[in-house]
């Protein structure tokens, strides 16, 4: 099980030197990754009353991109992963773009993370469709796999279309590996058709194992292993108790996660230097050391190997548009899996 920290996106505001040290100071004490969320745009309340959602303009969030490219500089080995990336509120070969230097930027440490999000108001704002987001986004895992892999590609999608274009620079991991969160059916399929990791972010209970059930059968179907498909839940620990925690992270190893981030956010920690003695305490009850064997109060545990990621194809790929550079290998990718109902 790898650990990773949430950054307190609400929390520190716009203090570079708070989020700097932070950055750093999560990598310092071992963590794997860290992870981030997204919004662009947050509902005003004040006009807004029956607005409903766990965040509104009176949170701040930092764009992940730009956020991750910041990190990138401050950080040598630390995973970066958008947890969750809104995706089809956005345009998809400019995430694509963005992802890819990210990826570069950070030499191969960028993992996206999707959802198709609960905020209407971001939607709008963005010009994109609330009432189809979970079909397009399929699409656009498509596409993004294709202009990850492939120096030129042709894509005639019902929602996106690249005519003889491509990314350059490609990124350093082809492709990058996507995760998705979210509970719906539709989700689980797609997660089994197309996805790299899931995230889920609740407790370890009989729901949580008949909803793996469920999605390692769609996998089977989907012609994939389950062993490709990684799980990261989220430990919140803005309540309850060490042995709530340990009980919690236990649940979810048993249930065969690989991951798993610790969330600090409305937990009282305000700064880097208050949280820090904190970060110490879990990363020591959570150890791995350096060949990849937990320690610590959960027993031994040997870590996974990175899982393979899924491919999509293309319509029509060129690889002749330029050279690959320093002579790296550029995929093509595999057969079209079919797009699971919505």
């Amino acid at each position: 099980m790898r650990i990773g920290a949430v950054f307190p996106q609400i929390e520190f505001g716009n203090d570079t030197g708070a989020i700097k040290e932070y950055i750093q100071t999560v990598e310092g004490l071992g963590y794997t990754h860290l992870l981030a969320y997204d919004h662009v745009l947050s509902a005003d309340i004040t006009h807004r009353p029956a607005f409903s959602g766990p965040y509104t303009l009176r949170d701040p969030f930092h764009e992940v991109f730009v956020f991750f490219g910041y990190a990138a500089a401050l950080t040598e080995r630390i995973e970066l992963v958008t947890g969750v990336l809104i995706l089809p509120q956005r345009q998809t070969a400019l995430v694509a773009k963005q992802a890819a230097e990210v990826d570069v930027l950070s030499n191969g440490r960028f993992r996206l993370g999707i959802g198709v999000g609960w905020n209407e108001v971001e939607y709008e704002g963005l010009g994109e469709s609330f009432a189809n987001r979970g079909i397009r986004s399929e699409e656009q895992m498509k596409l993004l796999r294709a202009l990850w892999t492939n120096q030129s590609i042709v894509f005639d999608g019902q929602w996106n279309q690249v005519v003889e274009a491509g990314l350059n620079p490609l990124p350093v991991q082809r492709p990058i590996p996507i995760w998705l969160g979210g509970y719906a059916e539709a989700t689980l399929r797609r997660i089994a058709a197309y996805g790299d990791g899931w995230f889920p972010w609740r407790e370890p209970d009989s729901t949580m194992a008949a909803a793996l059930e469920r999605l390692w059968g769609y996998t089977r179907d989907a012609g994939r292993d389950p062993a490709e498909i990684g799980l990261e839940p989220k430990l919140d620990v803005n309540s309850g108790s060490p042995d709530v925690w340990h009980a919690y992270v236990e649940g979810w190893r048993r249930l065969g996660a690989t991951h798993l981030c610790v969330n600090t956010m409305r937990a009282g920690y305000r700064t880097p230097a208050s949280i820090s003695p904190r970060w110490k305490w879990w990363r020591g009850n959570w150890e791995f050391n350096r060949t990849g064997e937990q320690i610590g109060r959960l027993g031994p545990q040997t870590l996974p190997a990175q899982r393979p990621r899924s491919k999509l194809s293309v319509t029509h790929i060129r690889s002749d548009a330029f050279d690959a550079p320093n002579g790296a290998q550029l995929g093509h990718a595999a057969s079209n899996r079919p797009c699971p109902p919505e």
